[in-house]
């Protein structure tokens, strides 16, 4: 059986790019998924329960090559 990867604050602010204070604010307020598992007092979730919430998550904008958040009426944000 294939071991599934677990994602801490840290993985989870580097794949939507953002400080892992930003994922415990919104862990804090209720906008991240509840942690698939616990250890040593350290919240973890599964790579594939992250990777859905992103693809839920309100608000989300992709950033392109250049670094710029391209809004859907194609301005620049």
């Amino acid at each position: 059986m294939t071991e599934r990867r677990l994602w801490s604050y840290k993985e989870i602010a580097d794949h939507i790019r953002v400080q892992p204070d930003t994922v415990r604010s919104y862990r804090k307020h209720g906008l991240l998924p509840p942690p698939d598992a616990v250890e040593d007092g350290r919240p973890l979730w599964y790579v594939e329960s992250i990777t859905e919430w992103v693809a839920r998550r309100p608000g989300r904008h992709r950033r392109h090559r250049d670094g710029h958040r391209r809004t859907p009426g194609g301005e620049n944000g």
